[in-house]
């Protein structure tokens, strides 16, 4: 079962990232007690690139607390709060297991999967490894993004209690390789888009694949 080991927030702000200034609200820091979360996202949380990341289809990061070990040994280092700007740190998340379209309860709330996150360069540019994107990619250690169904009250301990399994039954990591490894699969394209609860971003960029596979 996933349980919320710690749930973060922040809003967007200047960051130095070895010597590069970015206006960015991926440095999120936990919070502890009950927090409402809107349809938009959590209570104190914001983004500054609402083209890539926001919006109802992505109102909550999430990311799998199991995947820090990983990471510690990729960058030898020790990791920041919230190291992937997530929202929420979920333990035994894992991405081969849970499927697009899957709904949970969380506290009070209802959450949907709606893509994998996809990583961006302001990830790269925290860490000072311009190779940053494509380590996580080849990892499959993406995260994904949930959309809210219902509003409520969430907090840490709070167990992620599945509702409903998507029966399209596509898993955030075959999403993953298709979109990033096996780009010419015409089959596999078609069963993303099959989805009913697929973002709109990847919907989009999924029929673009299409038209070149």
């Amino acid at each position: 079962m996933m349980v919320i080991r710690s749930l973060n927030v922040g809003l967007p702000a200047k960051e130095l990232f070895f010597g590069k200034e970015i206006i960015t609200g991926i440095c999120k820091k936990p919070i502890m007690g009950p927090v409402h979360l809107w349809k938009g996202g959590f209570d104190g949380d914001g983004v500054a690139d609402l083209k890539h990341h926001g919006g109802l289809d992505k109102a909550i990061c999430v990311y799998g607390s199991n995947h820090y070990p990983h990471w510690k040994e990729i960058l030898k280092r020790v990791l920041p709060p919230a190291p992937f700007g997530e929202n929420l740190s979920l333990s035994n998340l894992d991405e081969a297991t849970v499927c697009i379209g899957d709904i949970f309860q969380a506290g009070t709330a209802i959450v949907q999967i709606s893509q994998p996150r996809q990583p961006c360069a302001t990830l790269a540019a925290r860490y000072g490894r311009g190779d940053m994107v494509k380590l996580v990619v080849d990892s499959g250690r993406t995260g994904c993004y949930f959309r809210v169904i219902e509003e409520g009250i969430v907090e840490i301990g709070n167990a992620l209690i599945l509702k409903e399994r998507d029966h399209h039954g596509i898993s955030v990591s075959f999403a993953n390789r298709i979109f990033h490894h096996d780009r010419k699969n015409r089959e596999g394209i078609e069963k993303v888009l099959a989805i009913d609860a697929l973002s709109a971003s990847w919907r989009e960029a999924f029929i673009k694949l299409r038209a070149v596979a």
